[in-house]
């Protein structure tokens, strides 16, 4: 049993001041370590993502108890299982529509989209687009390794343009989008890309982006050793991420028209969008007032209805 002697105060994500064991990781607080080990593979880059996502929860000084994370189906969707906050494991492609649906439900809480591209982008993709449009007050994430890691390595709507996978045994032939372009000609407020390697930087878009009111997007190109990397001949994880050092120029406020990834060729990387728009909540309400007049009631989660449900 540890004793008041063997336990240290440290500060932890989210601000509070916790007792912690000497040789215990501060992020362990916001962990569910029962579930460790987990499954991602050996030189994956989604372990150091999540470092970087519970650095910006601390950074980001928000209120826990009303933060939620939301992911799809795939490896990257695993995320929230490993993280102790409330969090929804949704069907393939629909993690976008469930955040919604949570938000508009209880405005009160930040929810927050961690998944993978094939999830977001591809059988998501149409909500991905919409929720952007509207201007849905969301944070999202996308992990971006060039492929579906969890079911086998096939093409997906961001493997670059000669790549081979699993259903392109020849070099894909299909060309991909380019998720910042998609993001800011879609409306999103902020728009930044990172890679797996840029901890600091990516930890540091993570904390604007969670602070930023509106659809927020950051894109984290993150290594897949096990089959994209392996199918492409491009060596261990460490070698994706010498690849990333040497390839990845920096350059903030770069035209999202211009920020194609090439197969194995230099890439831009930076923050890329901050604007203001107005959310969608702020949107219906001052176009419903403004028809209906002192008819219309704004909804707020802490308002008692009589009568039941308006």
């Amino acid at each position: 049993m540890k004793t008041k002697d063997t336990m240290v105060k440290e500060v932890v994500p989210g601000g509070m001041a916790q007792a912690a064991a000497p040789d215990t990781h501060p992020l362990e607080e916001l962990m569910r370590m029962e579930r460790i080990p987990h499954i991602w593979c050996p030189g994956c880059g989604i372990g150091t993502v999540v470092n970087a996502f519970l650095i910006a929860l601390g950074k980001s000084g928000l209120d826990l108890d009303k933060t939620c994370l939301v992911s799809g189906i795939g490896c990257s969707a695993r995320i929230p299982g490993y993280i102790r906050l409330d969090g929804f494991h949704t069907t393939h492609g629909r993690a976008i529509p469930f955040a919604t649906g949570l938000k508009l439900a209880n405005p009160e809480i930040k929810v927050i989209v961690l998944s993978g591209d094939g999830d977001l982008i591809s059988i998501g993709g149409n909500h991905f687009i919409h929720a952007a449009r509207r201007n849905m007050d969301l944070t999202v994430i996308c992990i971006n390794n060039f492929n579906y890691g969890m079911t086998g390595g096939q093409v997906a709507p961001t493997t670059p343009l000669g790549a081979n996978t699993s259903t392109t045994p020849y070099g894909n032939a299909e060309q991909p989008f380019t998720l910042p372009y998609l993001a800011e000609s879609c409306g999103a407020v902020y728009v930044a890309r990172w890679t797996a390697l840029d901890v600091r930087r990516l930890s540091q878009a993570m904390t604007e982006a969670i602070q930023k009111k509106g659809f927020s997007f950051v894109e984290v190109i993150a290594p897949c050793v096990s089959l994209y990397a392996r199918r492409n001949r491009l060596g261990e994880g460490k070698d994706l991420l010498r690849f990333y050092h040497d390839s990845a120029v920096i350059k903030h406020g770069a035209n999202t028209k211009e920020l194609a990834i090439d197969f194995q060729k230099p890439f831009i990387v930076g923050k890329f969008v901050d604007r203001e728009r107005p959310v969608w909540q702020d949107q219906l309400n001052e176009r419903m007032s403004s028809t209906l007049g002192d008819k219309f009631v704004r909804y707020t989660p802490s308002v008692e209805r009589e009568g039941g449900n308006r």
